[in-house]
């Protein structure tokens, strides 16, 4: 047992204060479906560990003036079946629900589930596995170990863990922001910039200053929400990371044409990765599975699969187009 100090705040502001005093290393402390597992494991050894999950001003869920607003500290199963995002962002909901356990979702909160670590099995596997973000310097074991799982996307020659959340490849499809706080204020940072690949300092993961937390996640109001979805492929139907998984969200016009098109990326890079030019190759078109697939195809092009991952690539584009089509019916509803 390593001793750490415990800092329970009363409020955003005392967690501010909080953070801006402590060590360098202090941890915040959510759900903690992460943080203890990691803390057993001893990978992560904070000298401080700050408790925010009873600070009500963290847990608002907001779904009027134009967007969709979640407290930080909200729990991923309270979002999932939120009735207005079950049925106008099927998507995020179903990102959601596909993660983790039930009792997981019911602890885990939605901030935090951003900031999970991007890592692989060795990272968890202990000192005998080199492993740059556990211990920078040492080398990478995944690039000549098991590598099925691992990145096809944004990878270096230092690290090529795969990010795994699923909620945060929801949300960059539907561009959402981030409202930050620290010692200077508060700041909107855009999803899409938060995390980081990793080159050649794996160990940042993340753009938030160690001083700094999430308020709360905003996703502005879309027609494509409702034609949405999240497809996840894995090796078991629950409780595993994606193979490779898609968010998608289209609109079309009266005569079936692509008018908008989301296309986010899950298990398959370092970091939540969206599709743009993927997504640009579909509008103007007709949604078939043709152009479905063309889409995934251009979503993959610039994939480096590991040496025992290359079907991921084929996976991936077939999961692309699957999840094209399911969101197009649903938004020809």
């Amino acid at each position: 047992m390593r001793s750490f100090a415990y800092v329970v705040p009363d409020s955003v502001a005392g967690a501010v204060d909080a953070l801006a005093a402590a060590e360098p290393g202090t941890r915040i402390l959510a759900g903690g479906t992460t943080l203890y597992d990691l803390m057993k494991l001893g990978i992560e050894a904070p000298p401080a560990v700050i408790d925010i999950h009873r600070l009500a001003e963290l847990t608002e869920i907001s779904t009027s003036d134009g967007e969709l607003s979640f407290g930080a500290g909200a729990r991923m199963a309270e979002v999932a079946d939120h009735p207005v995002v079950r049925r106008d962002y099927p998507a995020l909901s179903e990102s959601l629900w596909r993660a983790a356990s039930q009792q997981l979702r019911n602890m885990a909160t939605v901030g935090g589930n951003l900031l999970q670590r991007t890592r692989c099995g060795y990272f968890r596997g202990g000192a005998e596995f080199p492993c740059n973000k556990r211990n920078p310097g040492s080398g990478c074991a995944a690039l000549e170990g098991l590598d099925r799982t691992h990145a096809l996307l944004g990878t270096s020659d230092t690290c090529i863990a795969t990010y795994p959340g699923d909620w945060a490849v929801a949300l960059i499809a539907f561009d959402a922001v981030l409202d930050v706080v620290g010692p200077a204020g508060e700041r909107t940072l855009p999803l899409g910039e938060l995390h980081v690949e990793p080159g050649d300092n794996p160990l940042l993961e993340h753009t938030l200053a160690p001083d700094e937390l999430i308020l709360r996640i905003r996703v502005p109001a879309t027609p494509a929400g409702r034609g949405s979805t999240y497809h996840k492929i894995r090796d078991r139907e629950s409780y595993a990371f994606a193979l490779t998984s898609a968010a998608t969200a289209v609109t079309l016009d009266a005569q079936g044409t692509v008018t908008d098109c989301r296309i986010g990326l899950g298990g398959v890079a370092t970091r939540p990765w969206r599709a743009t030019t993927a997504e640009r190759s579909l509008i103007g078109e007709q949604l078939t599975r043709e152009t479905a697939r063309r889409a995934g195809e251009v979503a993959f092009a610039g994939a480096r699969p590991p040496r025992t991952g290359a079907f991921r690539v084929e996976l991936g584009i077939r999961t692309v187009t699957d999840a094209l089509l399911t969101a197009g019916k649903r938004a020809a509803r």
